[in-house]
């Protein structure tokens, strides 16, 4: 019997679909995964995916947001056009939003106000926030820290991050997404103990396509294209982790991100 499976980060509208996005939906279905969270990181891929989820509507739900790469580029009226956007049936989350410490494609400043930004649209909206952080995991939790009560939900999208963030997020009532990160044996194996850890009504499972390729495929694709198709992998690696079967890891999983972004299916 095929799991039911929720995705809660798919890239739909990057070029790497261009070629096959039927297919793609298809063989996501195929393999159980039956809701998809489309995510926008600039006002127009909020659009963009905002047009593929009407266009998948059995399927995909999305997200109205701006990545911190692109803070530097908001204007005035960007905010005011997000919100329109929020007004959409499609539209679940807020985001992707947050801090990039890491890369800092836009100055730290620019990004916090953006972020704050987002914080407040959640505040009046009362939606669930799609978050973004990497190497800032202290300044995000301050930001957040003040308004927490205020938010509904929020979740800390494609968790890579140590014990103390984890820890630190959970203390304020935190959603972890988890990605095909937890498959990587480069880089992935600290995250092996930490995934039990998080209380099953805060964890989901994401894929992140088309990045993040769970190395635990034993047939890659030779492009190298991650997929929503390959959930499961995910799915396998967390209840390898855990000591819960796969059954179980998919349906926790599932019900808790239907509950997060109000999906009632």
């Amino acid at each position: 019997m095929t799991l039911r499976l929720a995705d809660i980060g798919v890239n739909l509208s990057d070029q790497a679909f261009d070629v096959d996005r039927d297919e793609v939906i298809s063989r996501a279905v195929e393999a159980g995964v039956t809701t998809m969270i489309l995510t926008g990181t600039s006002l127009e891929e909020s659009q963009q995916v905002l047009n593929l989820a009407n266009q998948y509507s059995e399927y995909c739900f999305s997200t109205v947001g701006i990545h911190p790469h692109h803070a530097k580029y908001v204007q005035h009226s960007t905010m005011a056009e997000l919100k329109s956007l929020l007004m959409e049936n499609k539209v679940v989350a807020i985001g992707e939003t947050g801090l990039d410490f890491n890369r800092d494609f836009s100055p730290r400043q620019a990004q916090e106000k953006v972020f704050e930004q987002h914080l407040e649209l959640a505040i009046e909206t009362g939606m669930p926030l799609f978050c973004h952080e990497r190497d800032a995991s202290e300044r995000f939790a301050e930001m957040i820290k003040g308004c927490r009560d205020q938010i509904s939900r929020l979740v800390i999208h494609c968790f890579t991050a140590e014990k103390t963030a984890l820890y630190r997020y959970l203390d304020l009532d935190c959603h972890i997404g988890i990605t095909g990160w937890i498959c990587d044996e480069r880089r992935g194996t600290h995250l092996h103990p930490l995934v039990k850890d998080i209380p099953s009504d805060r964890l989901m499972i994401e894929t992140d396509a088309p990045w993040l390729l769970p190395r635990t495929l034993t047939r890659k694709p030779k492009n190298r294209r991650n997929e929503p198709a390959f959930l499961m992998e995910v799915v396998k690696e967390i209840a390898a982790h855990t000591g819960k079967k796969e059954a179980v890891i998919a349906k926790e999983t599932l019900d808790t991100a239907l509950s997060f972004f109000n999906l009632h299916q």
